[in-house]
């Protein structure tokens, strides 16, 4: 997805990215803040915005002197979803019967090792012959069951949770035990902390006295939308709040004492406004997306 960050930032001369650049702290001093990392400065700053979530954000936060947006954060759950990378020298069978059509992507219910599939050589060539390379997600209930560290999976259970969901996917198509075609190319890896299991349902965080905000597609669900949505909200909010001169007001506080709720929806994500047509074939497994 980088592409879509750099075409935008190629449209603005108001955003300065530095990279490689990992903020270890954050510390407030005569209105302004002061990043660092590693005891090296990375700048002053009249406001500061979290766009990321989980562990990392959280140690972040924990000695910034931001109580409540420290709190909201930390109220933040998040699934743990397996992705598996698999490459097929021969197209897999998608079109389920006679009345359906080939699919590039679905959701899939029914089967607990995968939550979703999707044709990766569709989004770059048109051919229907030939090798394929897809992507299958498990349920967040299966990630939940096979977690073990990220950063360092065991063989055994790498192997175990491989052919779960390759099962998982043969059951999807309505095939045959054993009569999925192997793979020539695999890659597996644990989201270890994947997508958000609650949300506030609010676009954006914003503390006026800490002048701090957080961002991010988990606070209206868990899309690419919610996460654009998301950004400007908070952007809108920390230009009014300066635009009135920066006054330490809670008129201009957001989200920080939300009620977090239960998601719904499917394990891989949410897509607000869409509404999925169902084909109806003969392997109740797969909801087609069309």
């Amino acid at each position: 997805m980088r592409p879509l960050a750099d075409s935008l930032l190629s449209q603005t001369s108001l955003v300065n990215v530095v990279r490689p650049c990992w903020v270890s702290a954050l510390e407030p001093f005569n209105g302004t803040w002061h990043l660092s990392e590693k005891q090296k400065p990375c700048g002053q700053f009249d406001a500061i915005v979290i766009a990321h979530n989980g562990k990392c954000a959280n140690r972040l936060l924990a000695a910034s002197g931001l109580p409540l947006i420290a709190k909201q954060m930390k109220r933040l759950e998040l699934s743990s979803i397996w992705a598996l990378l698999a490459a097929f020298e021969d197209p897999l069978p998608t079109a389920l019967n006679a009345a359906s059509l080939p699919f590039e992507g679905t959701f899939v219910k029914g089967v607990e090792s995968v939550s979703w599939m999707a044709n990766n050589t569709k989004k770059l060539l048109a051919s229907d012959s030939g090798p394929q390379c897809w992507t299958f997600f498990s349920t967040a209930t299966f990630g939940k069951q096979n977690k073990v560290p990220q950063e360092s999976i065991p063989n055994a259970t790498a192997e175990k949770v491989k052919e779960a969901m390759l099962e998982g996917v043969e059951k999807a198509l309505g095939l045959s035990k054993s009569s999925l075609q192997k793979p020539f190319y695999t890659k597996l890896q644990l989201w270890g902390a994947a997508l958000p299991t609650n949300t506030p349902g609010i676009p954006c965080i914003f503390d006026p006295r800490g002048r701090a905000g957080i961002c991010g597609d988990w606070l209206l669900g868990s899309s690419l939308e919610a996460a654009a949505l998301s950004g400007i909200a908070l952007a809108d909010q920390i230009a009014d709040y300066f635009e009135q001169g920066g006054p330490c007001s809670d008129e201009f506080a957001v989200g920080l004492h939300d009620e977090y709720k239960p998601l719904e929806g499917h394990d891989i994500g949410q897509f607000p406004g869409l509404e999925s047509v169902d084909q109806i074939t003969n392997v109740p497994a797969l909801t087609l997306a069309t």
